[in-house]
């Protein structure tokens, strides 16, 4: 069942889906950049004159025998690009079909696949490129800051093409902030994610944070060209894109140097920080390679990852694609995520966290309040402790005894009114346990993971200035709340609010200064508290913010602080 995409945005209390519109070329703009290259782009009359210049390649397409392989800098000269129009974004995972016996799941799930995580857009495997996004009549050597922004999407789906940031660029120049916003496509799922001994041993793990690194390379090479200043880069992710960030920061051990120079200043994560990992050689990677082999039919071959190298685009696509994804029952006990593996993700990430291994940089993170219930309508048999302990022992934590995920479980309250979406008391309940399992889905994914990368953060690094958030600006919508990914339209092109407004204003102060909040000046906003000095949030409501204590579920965030090397995936 398909829902139109206006059916999910009045569901999240959004608007239209008809401001999500994209820009109307007005005028062509050319602009040169090594190694020999030109790209035509355009100015949007929608958006104010915004000039945009899109799908700019930034490595050698990963095709034949590049497939998965890292990726190589582009040598040759590439003439003219057309950067007028959409490029194609990288391959998309869906996994198969998910089973439900639930009609509003459905409608959910339908939903879903018509809005920001999986708008039909064209893909291919040669992928990776970028857009630029700058304010009318840039010079070159403007020197204006710069957003380079990460998609999210489970490390499965997505593409730097949904996410148009001739709004954000035009607010900036508002607020006489002026940025220039760069969006990425990286390889995604079972071409940028796979796991398993063979890659391990080629040297080919976790190419779509390899993609993300050459890309912001390319931004340091190239930005300048654009009117940027690549020593003001920010970070700016959400949900993978967020994880990502991380990443970025503990990559080749925190090194995040190129020619000497740092490749990023500052980070905005949405929705997502450490993503505890087992090794890229680890049992459940080896499962999924090995199911890939087997559907693209090269079980038999004497060097299987040639062989998966050699097979067409569509064969790999369906081979890829023949394991849960994200929405399947497995939820966020993903088939394909960055996995340590020695030498590009050294660590797991709750580990060099507290090792202090890391570019630690000065951030905002924070989270939705219902993190948990867009990946919890499946699980309709997951019901009470027990099944929950199965649950997750079978398929999220292998290293976890069944005793003590038990011990984990009991911290969540089994009462409707303890369940997310939080404050809404019994309302929500799709099936018995939907509010349990989401409370505590949303928590070790998201939220409590925050809090514990928080924590280690200020004790490795206390000098380096941390701002966190929690949002619940869609309070009372019905059995999402403030949901995963929810707060992305008002970022980009969706209707606008009070707190919406609040946001671009601290998000172009920090851009600016490292700092969200304005100093010397008299202003309506609230002042943010670092989060070392209070362990206070920043509320983001409906029409206003005020601030929280990042102490709610004090017990449960106890339990998970001390056993992250139990909760790897």
């Amino acid at each position: 069942m398909k829902v139109a995409p206006v059916a999910y945005l009045v569901l999240l209390g959004l608007g239209s889906a008809a401001q999500l519109s994209t820009p109307v070329p007005k005028a062509s703009i050319t602009v040169s950049f090594s190694p020999s290259a030109t790209v035509v782009g355009s100015s949007s009359v929608k958006a104010g004159g915004v000039e945009s210049f899109k799908g700019i390649p930034y490595a050698q397409p990963p095709i034949g025998q590049l497939r998965l392989k890292p990726p190589r800098k582009i040598t040759s000269p590439l003439g003219i690009i057309n950067g007028t129009k959409i490029a194609p974004t990288c391959s998309q995972f869906t996994g198969p079909p998910p089973v439900f016996n639930d009609t509003f799941t459905q409608l959910i799930t339908g939903a879903l696949n018509t809005t920001f995580f999986w708008t039909p857009l064209p893909s291919s495997e040669d992928c990776l490129t970028l857009n630029v996004f700058r304010p009318p009549g840039t010079k070159e050597r403007a020197k204006l800051p710069v957003m380079l922004w990460i998609h999210g999407g489970a490390f499965e789906i997505g593409s730097g093409t949904q996410f148009d940031g001739s709004y954000m660029v035009a607010t900036s120049a508002t607020l006489k902030k002026p940025v220039i916003y760069v969006s990425i496509n990286y390889r995604l799922a079972g071409f940028g994610f796979m796991g398993g001994k063979e890659i391990l041993t080629d040297g080919s793990a976790n190419l779509g944070l390899q993609d993300q690194r050459m890309a912001l390379e390319w931004v340091s090479d190239n930005i300048a060209a654009f009117g940027g200043d690549p020593t003001r880069v920010i970070l700016w992710g959400q949900s993978a894109g967020s994880m990502s960030i991380l990443d970025q920061m503990g990559l080749y051990g925190g090194n995040n140097s190129y020619n000497g120079k740092p490749l990023f200043h500052g980070g905005i994560m949405h929705s997502g920080s450490v993503l505890p990992a087992d090794p890229v050689d680890c049992p459940k990677a080896q499962t999924i390679y090995d199911t890939v082999v087997e559907e693209a039919n090269c079980t038999q071959s004497n060097d299987t990852l040639a062989c998966l190298r050699s097979v067409d685009y569509d064969t790999f696509v369906r081979a890829t694609n023949s394991v849960p994804s994200f929405t399947s029952y497995n939820s966020i006990a993903l088939s394909y995520l960055p996995r340590p593996d020695g030498k590009v993700l050294v660590d797991s990430p709750e580990v060099f966290v507290q090792s202090g291994k890391y570019a630690a940089i000065p951030l905002i993170i924070g989270d939705q309040e219902d993190e948990g219930t867009l990946f919890s309508f499946p699980q309709t048999n997951v019901s009470n402790t027990p099944s929950l302990v199965e649950y997750f022992s079978s398929l999220f934590f292998d290293g976890a005894t069944k005793s003590e995920l038990q011990a984990l479980v009991e911290t969540y309250d089994e009462s409707l009114s303890a369940g997310s979406p939080f404050r809404t008391g019994s309302a929500g309940e799709v099936y018995p346990g939907f509010k349990r399992l989401s409370a505590i889905i949303g928590d070790i994914g998201f939220t409590l993971a925050r809090r514990a990368m928080l924590y280690d953060a200020s004790k490795a690094h206390p000098s380096v200035p941390i701002w966190s958030y929690e949002a619940s600006y869609y309070y009372g919508t019905p059995v999402l709340g403030t949901a995963h990914g929810s707060e992305l339209p008002a970022f980009f092109g969706g209707p606008r609010s009070p707190v919406s407004q609040a946001n671009f204003y601290y998000y172009t102060n920090f851009v600016y200064s490292l700092d969200p909040n304005e100093s010397g000046s008299d202003n309506k906003y609230l002042f943010w508290p670092k989060w070392i000095e209070s362990k206070q949030l920043l509320h983001m409501l409906r029409d206003n913010t005020s601030l929280l204590t990042d102490n709610f579920r004090w017990q449960s965030y106890e339990w998970i602080a001390a056993n992250r090397s139990l909760l790897r995936f």
